[in-house]
C-alpha cells in the first residue's frame, strides 16, 4: 500500500445467527465518515435469520447456509470459503451460536473478533449475568476478545463495565449490557483494524521483534524510538522508528542496507513497502512502510536480523555465526 492509503477502509464480514444487534451497531458504525472499516459480508448458520434480511436491506452482500445435516468441519470449511472469497482484514463474530472448528480458528487465527456478555475472564461460557448477579458484583459489563481455540479465552481488546442495581435480574441487566455492547465493539473494532496507524503499536511490535537479539537497548535519535547493540558506551543504532518524518505519510522503520545501489533496486521493485527516508538515505538508511494493513512481520523481523549484524560488534556476530553452525 503506498503513502496515503491509510484512507483506504479495513474490510470486515460478520457472522451471526439471529437478530444481529451487534451486527447492526457494527454496520451503522461503518457508515460514519470517521470509521476506518467497511462492511464487505454478513454471513449465517440460518438462512431465516432477521440480521440477514437487514443487511441485505442496506446494501451488505449476504451469505447463509444451514449447518443442519453438516458434519461440524465441513460447514466451517464452507464458511471460511464464503469468508475468503470476500478478503476481509478481520471477521467479527456477533451473536454467533456455534463453537468453531480448530482449523478454521487457525485459518483466520489474529483476525477473529468476538463480543462476550461479561468482564472477561469472569464467566466466560453462557448465563453470565445470572452468575454476575448471584456472585455478588457491583457491575457486569462486555467484552471484546480474539477468538482462540479455547472459548472465550483469546487476548481482551476492550471492555465495557455495566453497574449491576439492586433488583436487577439476568434480564434487566442483559438489556443494559447489550446497549453497552453497541458501543464497545465497533469502536473496540475499528481500533483494532487501523491498529497499524498507531505509531505505539508498530513500536511495542518491534521491540518483540528485536527481543530475542543479544545485547539490544534503547536508544533515540534524534528524539525518535531507536534500537542499538553493543555495549552501553558503544552501542549503534541498527533500527529507528519514522513517525511521519518530515512530511512524510509513512510511520517507517529505518534498516541499514547494504548500500545505494540496493535501496535504488528495492524501491523501485515495491514501493508500497520501501521508500528512500528524507535525510536519512543518503546515509545508508533503507525505510520499510509499517503502516500498512498487511505488513509481513516476518519479512520485518529478517531485516531487524540483518541490520543488527551490520551494526553489531564482531564479537557478537562470531557467536550468531557459531549458533547458525549447528
Amino acid at each position: 500500500m503506498a503513502d496515503g492509503a491509510a484512507s483506504v477502509k479495513a474490510r470486515v464480514a460478520i457472522v451471526i445467527s439471529g437478530e444481529g444487534s451487534n451486527m447492526a451497531a457494527l454496520l451503522y458504525a461503518s457508515r460514519l465518515p470517521t470509521s476506518p472499516y467497511e462492511v464487505v459480508l454478513v454471513a449465517s448458520n440460518n438462512p431465516d435469520a432477521p440480521g440477514l434480511a437487514l443487511a441485505a436491506a442496506e446494501g451488505v452482500p449476504t451469505w447463509s447456509q444451514s449447518h443442519r445435516g453438516m458434519s461440524r468441519e465441513a460447514f466451517d470449511d464452507a464458511l471460511h470459503a464464503a469468508l475468503a472469497a470476500a478478503r476481509p482484514d478481520a471477521v467479527a463474530l456477533a451473536g454467533y451460536m456455534r463453537i468453531l472448528t480448530p482449523g478454521f480458528v487457525e485459518k483466520w487465527r489474529g483476525r477473529l473478533l468476538n463480543i462476550h456478555p461479561s468482564l472477561l475472564p469472569l464467566y466466560p461460557g453462557l448465563d453470565t449475568h445470572a452468575r454476575a448477579i448471584a456472585a455478588g458484583d457491583s457491575s457486569g459489563g462486555c467484552t471484546v476478545h480474539l477468538v482462540t481455540d479455547e472459548v472465550d479465552s483469546g487476548d481482551i481488546l476492550g471492555q465495557l463495565a455495566v453497574a449491576i442495581r439492586p433488583g436487577d435480574t439476568p434480564e434487566t441487566l442483559a438489556a443494559r449490557v447489550r446497549l453497552a455492547e453497541h458501543q464497545l465493539y465497533p469502536s473496540t473494532l475499528g481500533a483494532y483494524v487501523s491498529r497499524h496507524e498507531d505509531a505505539g503499536w508498530i513500536e511495542a511490535q518491534v521491540d518483540a521483534l528485536t527481543a530475542d537479539l543479544a545485547e539490544v537497548s534503547r536508544k533515540t535519535n534524534h528524539g525518535s524510538p531507536g534500537w542499538a547493540v553493543g555495549s552501553e558506551k558503544t552501542a549503534k543504532h541498527f533500527a529507528i522508528l519514522a513517525d511521519r518524518f518530515h512530511g512524510e505519510e509513512t510511520i517507517g522503520l529505518l534498516v541499514k542496507a547494504s548500500g545505494a545501489d540496493e535501496m535504488t533496486g528495492l524501491i523501485e521493485a515495491d514501493p508500497a513497502l520501501y521508500y528512500w527516508p528524507k535525510y536519512y538515505g543518503a546515509s545508508g538508511w533503507l525505510g520499510l512502510k509499517l503502516n500498512r494493513p498487511d505488513t509481513d512481520w516476518a519479512q520485518v523481523r529478517d531485516w531487524l536480523t540483518r541490520s543488527w549484524a551490520a551494526a553489531a560488534p564482531a564479537r557478537l556476530t562470531k557467536l550468531m555465526r557459531a549458533a547458525d553452525a549447528f
